[in-house]
This record gives structure tokens, C-alpha cells and sequence, in this order.
């Protein structure tokens, strides 16, 4: 199963080893479900993780963020989107979200922002809080 995990997640993951985003991060490690990406969104993941807010948590230098970035894409399913959308007007940025899903195949995006979880879900793809995605995870029998 294919997944594009929303900045957001992603920077709670660094923030709290020990909640849901964490766990989410932790069934990929277990390759539970394939990650998808884009150029687009692992440069969001760099920019965010460097915020000084974010980063007194994670405490990483730059040099060990890009190495996280760089072990996004070679671990992940990079792909191009070539269809731009504008299925959340309210925040364009977004809408690259749902660009990656359509164009990688995901059938969910696991995320905590506001406007993506109020779409709920686009062309067939489920918009899940990470919490939300770890129950189906495990109703369908893919978590430990």
C-alpha cells in the first residue's frame, strides 16, 4: 500500500518519539506500507524541520536533516507530478498533497492539517489523521 504523509506528521515524528506520528513513521521503518514523495514535498520536509521551533526538539544539524531528506527519497517512491490541482483554494500549498497521491497511486494521506482533513478524500484517496490511519492499520491486520 502507498502513502503521502503530510509536512506536518512528519515534523511531529522528529518532535515526539513516542506519538502516533512516530508510530506511523515506525510502520513504514517496518516497510507496513510504501512512503510517497515528491521533489515538492521533501523540500517542505527540509524547510520545516530546519524552523528553530522544530528543530530545539529534534536538535539535528542541517547536515543530518538533508541526510534525512536523502533517506526519504531513496527509501521512498519518488515521483513527478505533471497535473496541478486546486482542490483546496483556502491553501493552494496543499494541494501538493494531493498532486503525489494521484500521481504515486496512494490511496491515503496520513495528515493533521486542517484543510486536508476537512477534503476527508479526493478522486478515491482518504485524507486520515495519523491516529486514524494506525486504527485502519491495524483493523486491517498490517500494524504490530
Amino acid at each position: 500500500m502507498r502513502v503521502v504523509i503530510d509536512t506536518n506528521v512528519t515534523a511531529s515524528r522528529f518532535i515526539n518519539a513516542q506519538g502516533a506520528p512516530a508510530e506511523v513513521f515506525g510502520l513504514w521503518q517496518q516497510q507496513a506500507f510504501e512512503l510517497v514523495v515528491s521533489e515538492l514535498i521533501l523540500a517542505e520536509y527540509e524547510r520545516v524541520l530546519k524552523y528553530d521551533r522544530i528543530r530545539v526538539h529534534h536538535r539535528m544539524s542541517d547536515e543530518q536533516i538533508r541526510q534525512v531528506i536523502e533517506d526519504f527519497r531513496e527509501l521512498g517512491i519518488l515521483v513527478s507530478p505533471t497535473q496541478t490541482l486546486n482542490a483546496i483554494p483556502e491553501d493552494p500549498a496543499d494541494n501538493r498533497f494531493l498532486e503525489c497521491a494521484v500521481k504515486g497511486g496512494a490511496p491515503y494521506i496520513v495528515s493533521g492539517d486542517q484543510h486536508l482533513r476537512a477534503l476527508g478524500h479526493y478522486q478515491g484517496i482518504q485524507i486520515l489523521s495519523p491516529r486514524a490511519f494506525l486504527i485502519l492499520m491495524k483493523e486491517h491486520g498490517d500494524a504490530v
